[in-house]
């Protein structure tokens, strides 16, 4: 059983100049212990998607509609009471911005103990040497100093990592991590990655990593979601994503990511921008951007459908597996030709 199941979400906002779509019917799952992988440009509906989840849109400006099933019930649906039961405790969120999530005026300690006595009932003691635990086991360097410390007394990676300690602190069932490595160093990176495996390892949550970095997926992923426009494009494990994927968009991602094996000259361009989501284009969403567009993507919306010999590979475009099959093996080969 999915320990978080979606099922159809949909989120828009109010703005003043209409209705922006953006999350528009995305269905995934995720197991206890797994890592699912949200892939996609900017502006794209990772982050909206599981802030969604977590109830963490403004209230006023959106509509939601769909299911969120965490063990079951549906926090879709919960009341704020419950939604704040659950997070920070059964699920957890480490956000893109650790400067912005932590708050400045009180030490880190502080707000980890705070984390700790809002959902357990145990002594500030109990809870300090909680806090301290956690500090050491995501490599804060003198833990039992760093702890009284401020903030913006810590270096950026080091201050993801006391994110990670937060959102870690309540042994969280799932983990939400949106883009934890940006605008890290690649060694900083390496290290947040290689610890959110080991604690995955060490108290079996799972994971949802929201990124737009390919390579981290193919690290850590067991599932991956690729998401374009709002709308779920692909999804499949992580080998048949990299080894033979079957949407235009999936192979832009693919054909962008620089290789050993081939020129930089070679890397594939996805040309033009993503479109708006105040007024989507009709049909398939990536047809203004392909290079194998016919009539139908631009009259039909095409549906999210499985390939024939992969029943959890599904992919959401009109052209034939054979020329899918055909063009996934040039990108692979490094001989596709440039989108455009």
């Amino acid at each position: 059983m999915a320990l978080l199941e979606v099922k159809d979400l949909k989120t828009y906002f109010r703005t003043d100049d209409g209705i922006v779509k953006a999350v528009d019917g995305v269905t995934f799952s995720v197991e206890k212990g797994k890592t699912l992988g949200i892939v996609g440009e900017s502006g794209c509906g990772k982050s909206v998607t599981c802030l969604t989840i977590m109830g963490l849109n403004p209230k006023r400006q959106t509509l939601t509609s769909g299911e969120a099933l965490f063990n079951g019930e549906d926090m879709l649906a919960m009341s704020s009471s419950r939604l704040r039961e659950i997070r920070g405790d059964d699920v957890a969120m480490i956000f893109q911005d650790p400067m912005t999530s932590l708050n400045p005026v009180h030490t880190v300690g502080k707000q980890l103990v705070e984390a700790v006595l809002l959902h357990r009932d145990v002594s500030k003691k109990a809870a300090k040497a909680r806090a301290l635990e956690l500090l050491k086991a995501v490599g804060i360097p003198r833990a039992e100093r760093r702890i009284d410390d401020y903030p913006h007394q810590f270096s950026g990676g080091m201050r993801q990592r006391v994110m990670i300690a937060m959102a870690l602190i309540n042994d969280p069932d799932l983990l939400i991590a949106d883009e934890p490595t940006t605008a890290l160093d690649v060694t900083t990176q390496a290290q947040i990655l290689a610890l959110m495996m080991r604690m995955q390892e060490e108290f079996g949550s799972a994971i949802i990593m929201i990124t737009h970095d390919l390579g981290v997926v193919a690290e850590i992923a067991d599932d991956v979601v690729v998401m374009y426009a709002g709308n779920v494009v692909e999804h499949a494990n992580v080998d048949p994503i990299f080894k033979r994927p079957h949407h235009p968009y999936t192979w832009g991602l693919l054909g962008s990511l620089p290789r050993l094996d081939t020129d930089v000259e070679r890397l594939v361009q996805i040309q033009g921008q993503p479109p708006s989501l105040l007024n989507p284009p009709r049909g398939c969403r990536f047809h203004p951007r392909c290079p194998y567009v016919f009539n139908r993507c631009q009259a039909e919306f095409p549906e999210l459908r499985p390939i024939s010999d992969d029943r959890d590979h599904k992919q959401r475009c009109f052209l034939d597996e054979e020329t899918k099959d055909r063009e996934a093996a040039k990108l692979l080969a490094g001989t596709m030709a440039e989108a455009g």
